[in-house]
Protein backbone atom coordinates (compact mmCIF):
# COMPACT_ATOMS: atom_id res chain seq x y z
CA UNK A 1 0.00 0.00 0.00
CA UNK A 2 1.53 3.45 -1.13
CA UNK A 3 1.88 5.85 1.88
CA UNK A 4 -0.69 8.48 2.26
CA UNK A 5 -0.44 11.77 0.65
CA UNK A 6 0.55 15.18 2.87
CA UNK A 7 -1.52 17.94 1.28
CA UNK A 8 -1.21 21.22 2.92
CA UNK A 9 -3.53 23.82 3.27
CA UNK A 10 -4.36 27.38 5.02
CA UNK A 11 -5.98 27.03 8.41
CA UNK A 12 -6.62 24.71 11.26
CA UNK A 13 -8.28 20.97 10.93
CA UNK A 14 -11.90 21.14 10.08
CA UNK A 15 -11.58 23.74 7.58
CA UNK A 16 -13.28 23.44 4.19
CA UNK A 17 -10.13 22.65 2.95
CA UNK A 18 -9.68 19.80 4.44
CA UNK A 19 -13.29 18.93 3.04
CA UNK A 20 -11.76 19.68 -0.34
CA UNK A 21 -8.50 17.69 -0.02
CA UNK A 22 -11.37 14.67 1.06
CA UNK A 23 -12.87 15.19 -2.62
CA UNK A 24 -9.41 14.55 -3.95
CA UNK A 25 -7.63 11.82 -1.72
CA UNK A 26 -9.55 10.56 0.83
CA UNK A 27 -6.60 9.23 2.40
CA UNK A 28 -4.64 12.12 2.33
CA UNK A 29 -3.04 13.23 5.72
CA UNK A 30 -3.94 17.37 5.97
CA UNK A 31 -1.27 19.77 6.87
CA UNK A 32 -2.05 23.05 8.43
CA UNK A 33 -0.84 26.26 6.98
CA UNK A 34 -1.09 29.44 8.15
CA UNK A 35 -1.09 31.70 5.26
CA UNK A 36 -1.56 30.41 1.34
CA UNK A 37 1.75 31.67 0.53
CA UNK A 38 2.53 28.58 3.55
CA UNK A 39 0.95 26.64 1.79
CA UNK A 40 2.57 26.97 -1.66
CA UNK A 41 5.99 26.64 -0.28
CA UNK A 42 5.44 23.79 1.78
CA UNK A 43 4.99 21.93 -1.56
CA UNK A 44 8.16 23.47 -3.13
CA UNK A 45 10.04 22.93 -0.54
CA UNK A 46 8.94 19.19 -0.46
CA UNK A 47 7.13 19.45 3.42
CA UNK A 48 4.10 18.39 1.58
CA UNK A 49 3.39 16.41 -1.50
CA UNK A 50 0.73 18.68 -2.24
CA UNK A 51 -1.57 21.84 -1.79
CA UNK A 52 -4.96 23.03 -2.08
CA UNK A 53 -5.91 26.87 -2.53
CA UNK A 54 -9.01 28.38 -2.62
CA UNK A 55 -9.49 30.40 -5.65
CA UNK A 56 -12.88 31.79 -5.77
CA UNK A 57 -16.42 31.57 -4.02
CA UNK A 58 -19.41 31.90 -5.71
CA UNK A 59 -20.14 34.91 -3.03
CA UNK A 60 -17.24 37.08 -2.00
CA UNK A 61 -15.55 36.43 -5.23
CA UNK A 62 -11.80 35.28 -5.69
CA UNK A 63 -9.29 34.69 -2.88
CA UNK A 64 -6.08 36.67 -4.05
CA UNK A 65 -3.92 35.61 -1.83
CA UNK A 66 -4.07 31.88 -3.47
CA UNK A 67 -3.12 33.90 -7.05
CA UNK A 68 -0.51 35.50 -5.13
CA UNK A 69 0.68 32.40 -4.25
CA UNK A 70 0.82 30.67 -7.45
CA UNK A 71 2.78 33.76 -8.88
CA UNK A 72 5.39 33.27 -6.40
CA UNK A 73 6.16 29.77 -6.04
CA UNK A 74 7.46 28.84 -9.99
CA UNK A 75 7.75 25.43 -9.54
CA UNK A 76 4.07 24.20 -8.85
CA UNK A 77 2.36 23.24 -11.46
CA UNK A 78 -1.90 22.84 -10.46
CA UNK A 79 -3.21 19.35 -11.04
CA UNK A 80 -6.60 19.31 -9.98
CA UNK A 81 -9.98 21.43 -9.17
CA UNK A 82 -12.88 20.62 -6.48
CA UNK A 83 -15.61 22.74 -5.25
CA UNK A 84 -17.44 22.34 -1.72
CA UNK A 85 -20.67 23.55 -1.22
CA UNK A 86 -19.78 26.30 2.47
CA UNK A 87 -22.71 26.11 5.07
CA UNK A 88 -21.45 28.78 7.59
CA UNK A 89 -22.79 28.35 11.15
CA UNK A 90 -22.74 29.98 14.20
CA UNK A 91 -20.61 27.87 16.91
CA UNK A 92 -20.33 28.57 20.66
CA UNK A 93 -19.48 27.03 23.76
CA UNK A 94 -22.29 24.42 24.75
CA UNK A 95 -24.49 26.35 27.40
CA UNK A 96 -24.36 29.56 25.02
CA UNK A 97 -27.40 31.44 23.87
CA UNK A 98 -27.39 33.68 20.59
CA UNK A 99 -29.15 36.15 22.36
CA UNK A 100 -26.32 36.74 24.68
CA UNK A 101 -23.42 36.52 22.27
CA UNK A 102 -21.20 39.55 22.08
CA UNK A 103 -18.61 38.92 19.52
CA UNK A 104 -18.24 36.46 16.42
CA UNK A 105 -15.61 35.98 15.02
CA UNK A 106 -14.13 34.10 11.32
CA UNK A 107 -12.24 34.45 8.39
CA UNK A 108 -13.00 38.09 6.25
CA UNK A 109 -14.14 36.14 3.26
CA UNK A 110 -16.75 33.45 5.47
CA UNK A 111 -17.38 36.80 6.95
CA UNK A 112 -18.42 38.37 3.96
CA UNK A 113 -20.60 35.57 2.98
CA UNK A 114 -22.56 36.08 6.00
CA UNK A 115 -24.09 39.74 5.94
CA UNK A 116 -26.80 39.20 5.75
CA UNK A 117 -27.26 37.40 9.36
CA UNK A 118 -24.75 40.09 10.26
CA UNK A 119 -26.59 43.06 9.75
CA UNK A 120 -29.94 41.16 11.30
CA UNK A 121 -27.68 41.01 14.52
CA UNK A 122 -26.34 44.25 14.90
CA UNK A 123 -25.40 43.57 18.40
CA UNK A 124 -23.09 40.81 17.87
CA UNK A 125 -19.48 42.75 17.08
CA UNK A 126 -17.88 40.92 13.76
CA UNK A 127 -13.70 40.38 14.25
CA UNK A 128 -11.51 39.22 11.41
CA UNK A 129 -9.40 35.74 12.26
CA UNK A 130 -7.22 34.16 9.40
CA UNK A 131 -9.23 30.70 9.43
CA UNK A 132 -12.86 29.42 10.27
CA UNK A 133 -11.84 26.37 11.93
CA UNK A 134 -9.15 28.20 13.62
CA UNK A 135 -11.37 30.47 14.96
CA UNK A 136 -13.69 27.67 15.87
CA UNK A 137 -10.73 26.37 17.62
CA UNK A 138 -10.05 29.62 19.44
CA UNK A 139 -13.87 29.86 20.79
CA UNK A 140 -13.85 26.36 22.12
CA UNK A 141 -10.38 26.88 23.95
CA UNK A 142 -11.52 30.21 25.43
CA UNK A 143 -15.17 28.72 26.73
CA UNK A 144 -16.22 32.09 26.42
CA UNK A 145 -20.22 32.08 26.40
CA UNK A 146 -20.59 35.89 24.91
CA UNK A 147 -17.76 34.77 22.44
CA UNK A 148 -18.41 32.51 18.95
CA UNK A 149 -17.42 31.46 15.42
CA UNK A 150 -18.61 31.31 11.91
CA UNK A 151 -17.36 28.02 10.67
CA UNK A 152 -18.63 24.74 9.33
CA UNK A 153 -20.24 21.40 10.74
CA UNK A 154 -16.51 19.78 10.80
CA UNK A 155 -15.31 22.63 12.82
CA UNK A 156 -18.27 22.02 15.50
CA UNK A 157 -18.08 18.44 15.47
CA UNK A 158 -14.00 18.57 15.55
CA UNK A 159 -13.64 21.09 18.80
CA UNK A 160 -17.05 20.17 20.46
CA UNK A 161 -19.03 23.23 19.70
CA UNK A 162 -22.59 23.90 19.72
CA UNK A 163 -24.59 25.05 16.82
CA UNK A 164 -26.39 27.88 17.88
CA UNK A 165 -27.83 29.07 14.26
CA UNK A 166 -27.25 26.93 10.87
CA UNK A 167 -26.75 27.99 7.19
CA UNK A 168 -26.34 31.54 7.75
CA UNK A 169 -24.40 32.34 4.21
CA UNK A 170 -26.17 34.75 2.09
CA UNK A 171 -27.45 32.37 -0.32
CA UNK A 172 -28.01 28.39 -0.13
CA UNK A 173 -25.54 27.84 -3.14
CA UNK A 174 -22.29 28.89 -1.77
CA UNK A 175 -19.68 27.12 -3.04
CA UNK A 176 -16.14 27.88 -2.75
CA UNK A 177 -13.59 25.96 -6.03
CA UNK A 178 -9.89 24.99 -4.90
CA UNK A 179 -7.25 24.19 -7.02
CA UNK A 180 -4.84 21.52 -5.92
CA UNK A 181 -0.87 22.25 -6.95
CA UNK A 182 2.17 19.66 -7.01
CA UNK A 183 5.67 19.87 -7.78
CA UNK A 184 4.86 18.23 -10.81
CA UNK A 185 2.04 18.18 -13.41
CA UNK A 186 -0.33 15.01 -13.77
CA UNK A 187 -0.89 13.23 -17.45
CA UNK A 188 -4.18 13.35 -18.88
CA UNK A 189 -6.30 11.17 -21.05
CA UNK A 190 -7.19 12.69 -24.21
CA UNK A 191 -10.40 14.13 -24.71
CA UNK A 192 -11.32 14.39 -21.20
CA UNK A 193 -12.86 17.91 -20.09
CA UNK A 194 -10.05 19.66 -19.14
CA UNK A 195 -9.08 23.23 -17.77
CA UNK A 196 -5.22 25.45 -18.31
CA UNK A 197 -4.56 27.91 -15.95
CA UNK A 198 -2.39 30.65 -17.49
CA UNK A 199 -0.27 33.28 -15.91
CA UNK A 200 0.62 36.57 -18.66
CA UNK A 201 1.99 40.10 -18.93
CA UNK A 202 1.45 41.79 -21.58
CA UNK A 203 2.43 45.81 -22.38
CA UNK A 204 0.88 48.45 -21.01
CA UNK A 205 -0.42 49.56 -24.40
CA UNK A 206 -3.58 50.09 -25.55
CA UNK A 207 -5.33 47.01 -26.97
CA UNK A 208 -2.70 44.63 -25.36
CA UNK A 209 -5.33 42.31 -23.28
CA UNK A 210 -6.96 42.38 -26.66
CA UNK A 211 -4.42 40.75 -28.43
CA UNK A 212 -4.21 37.92 -25.53
CA UNK A 213 -8.04 36.83 -26.31
CA UNK A 214 -8.09 37.40 -30.45
CA UNK A 215 -5.86 33.68 -30.48
CA UNK A 216 -7.98 32.32 -27.86
CA UNK A 217 -11.37 32.76 -29.65
CA UNK A 218 -9.94 32.09 -33.28
CA UNK A 219 -8.70 28.72 -31.87
CA UNK A 220 -11.80 28.19 -30.28
CA UNK A 221 -10.70 28.31 -27.10
CA UNK A 222 -12.90 29.14 -24.07
CA UNK A 223 -12.06 31.59 -21.39
CA UNK A 224 -13.82 30.39 -18.11
CA UNK A 225 -11.67 33.06 -16.25
CA UNK A 226 -9.59 36.02 -16.41
CA UNK A 227 -8.28 38.17 -13.23
CA UNK A 228 -6.14 40.39 -12.55
CA UNK A 229 -3.15 41.27 -10.40
CA UNK A 230 -0.60 43.64 -9.51
CA UNK A 231 2.85 43.41 -11.06
CA UNK A 232 6.55 43.79 -9.86
CA UNK A 233 5.55 47.58 -11.02
CA UNK A 234 3.12 50.51 -9.47
CA UNK A 235 0.29 50.05 -11.93
CA UNK A 236 1.39 47.49 -14.12
CA UNK A 237 -0.69 44.14 -13.95
CA UNK A 238 -0.51 40.45 -14.38
CA UNK A 239 -3.12 38.15 -15.54
CA UNK A 240 -4.91 34.81 -14.44
CA UNK A 241 -6.17 32.98 -17.24
CA UNK A 242 -8.52 29.79 -17.38
CA UNK A 243 -9.02 28.29 -20.39
CA UNK A 244 -11.63 25.42 -21.23
CA UNK A 245 -10.81 22.54 -23.71
CA UNK A 246 -10.05 19.13 -24.15
CA UNK A 247 -7.36 17.43 -23.00
CA UNK A 248 -4.44 17.10 -25.90
CA UNK A 249 -6.99 19.50 -28.37
CA UNK A 250 -4.24 20.30 -31.00
CA UNK A 251 -5.77 24.03 -31.03
CA UNK A 252 -4.90 25.00 -27.52
CA UNK A 253 -0.63 24.53 -27.86
CA UNK A 254 -0.89 26.38 -31.25
CA UNK A 255 -3.18 29.45 -29.44
CA UNK A 256 -0.71 29.55 -26.71
CA UNK A 257 2.20 30.63 -28.76
CA UNK A 258 0.21 32.74 -30.39
CA UNK A 259 -0.54 34.40 -27.16
CA UNK A 260 2.61 34.29 -26.25
CA UNK A 261 4.61 36.60 -29.23
CA UNK A 262 2.25 39.15 -28.08
CA UNK A 263 2.68 39.10 -24.34
CA UNK A 264 5.87 40.29 -22.93
CA UNK A 265 5.46 36.75 -20.50
CA UNK A 266 3.30 33.28 -20.18
CA UNK A 267 3.45 30.93 -18.09
CA UNK A 268 1.36 27.58 -18.14
CA UNK A 269 0.24 27.33 -14.37
CA UNK A 270 -1.56 23.82 -15.29
CA UNK A 271 -4.12 21.73 -17.17
CA UNK A 272 -6.63 19.20 -14.92
CA UNK A 273 -9.91 17.59 -15.23
CA UNK A 274 -12.92 20.12 -14.85
CA UNK A 275 -13.94 19.21 -11.44
CA UNK A 276 -17.77 19.32 -12.85
CA UNK A 277 -16.55 16.16 -15.49
CA UNK A 278 -15.25 14.45 -12.68
CA UNK A 279 -12.33 12.47 -12.24
CA UNK A 280 -11.94 10.59 -15.09
CA UNK A 281 -8.86 10.66 -17.04
CA UNK A 282 -6.48 11.80 -13.99
CA UNK A 283 -3.67 9.54 -14.11
CA UNK A 284 -0.53 9.87 -12.00
CA UNK A 285 2.76 9.92 -14.01
CA UNK A 286 5.33 7.35 -13.83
Amino acid sequence: MTTPARIAFQGELGAYSEEAIRNLDARAIPVPCRDFIDVAQAVSSRHADAGMLPIENTLAGSVVGSYDALTACESLHVTAETVVDIHHCVLAPRGASLDALATIESHPVALAQCTRWLRAHPAIAARAAYDTAGAARDVSKRSDPYAAAIAGRGAAERYDLEILAADIEDRSDNQTRFLMVERAPRALCRGVAARTALLVTTPNVPGALLRVLEPLARNSINMSKLESRPADEPWHYRFFLELDHAAEDPSLPIALEEVRAVTESLRVLGTYPRWLAGRAGLDTPD
